[in-house]
């Protein structure tokens, strides 16, 4: 019942992502872990053109889902793709969705999640301006799906701002959370560590926040403090900056205990409207 966050400071190069990503994932196989978070945009940042990316992922042609597959079933490890973007489902030449995959220990893809909440804002730091539907198109549903560490939601970074998604995850059944993140140093300083925090202890769930933590192409800087967070709010791990493999343990019974004693989702008083799948494939 072990699960890891990987940290990583991702460049433009893709074969160098992807080989210091399976270094990392090898670490977390070799202590134990049966789920691993990547981070967002874990195997390019600062991509030049996403779309053309995503349609070559998506053709087969490209190096991330291969590779993906194949770390999987290698290291007998469920992985959760940070996000790569591929083109939506029924139209393969429409504006790429910024996607977190989930793969099973075979290699088997069996979930994927579009990123809901695109990132536009105006940051006070060397880039100042992000508009991330500029690149890529909002997702309309949310996911969720079983693994061997229990029931997993997926989302992506911005999300984490919105306390309803996470509500309406918790209420589909997750009993852990994946936030594959990017985070500005910004925003990261002033509110990761009160959000993650703060959506663990709403939803009595474990948040796997698996980010980003260091200097990318064109100076952008992340804050990187990937972390496990339990049902109860508490830090079970985390890292500053640079690259690291974080292993922590689920704990069920304790989960359990925490929802009987504070049954705070019997209590709640406002529904929250949804559209959740599980979309297995």
């Amino acid at each position: 019942m072990s699960f890891a966050v990987i940290q990583i400071v991702s460049q433009t190069d893709v074969a160098l992502n992807l080989r210091r990503a399976r270094h990392l994932l090898e670490q977390a196989a070799e202590a134990g872990a049966r789920l691993a978070v990547l981070p967002e945009n874990f195997a390019a940042i600062g991509h030049k053109d996403p779309a053309l990316l995503g349609r070559t992922e998506a053709t087969g042609e490209g190096p991330i889902l291969p590779w993906l597959k194949r770390t999987a079933r290698d290291l007998r490890l469920w992985i959760v793709a940070g996000t790569i973007p591929l083109p939506p489902e029924d139209n393969p030449q429409g504006r790429p969705n910024a996607c977190s995959l989930l793969f099973d220990d075979q290699g088997q893809r069996v979930a994927r999640y579009d990123k809901l909440h695109l990132f536009d804002a105006d940051v006070a730091d060397s880039r100042a301006h992000y508009r991330e539907s500029d690149d890529y198109a909002a997702g309309q549903q949310l996911v969720v799906a079983d693994t061997p560490v229990g029931r997993l939601g997926l989302t992506v970074c911005y999300d984490l701002r919105f306390a309803e998604l996470y509500t309406a995850l918790r209420t589909a059944g997750a009993e852990l959370i994946s936030v594959p993140s990017a985070f500005t140093t910004v925003t990261g300083e002033a509110h990761w560590e009160i959000l993650i925090r703060a959506r663990a202890i709403e939803t009595q769930c474990y948040i796997l926040a698996a980010a980003q933590g260091g200097e990318h192409p064109g100076s952008r800087l992340t804050y990187g403090h990937s972390s496990i967070v339990d049902p109860w709010g508490r830090l079970l791990c985390e890292q500053a900056t640079g690259e690291a493999s974080l292993v922590a343990l689920r704990d069920a019974d304790e989960q359990t205990a925490i929802r009987q004693r504070m049954p705070v989702q019997r209590h709640r008083r406002f529904s929250v409207p949804c559209l959740v799948t599980d979309r297995l494939e």
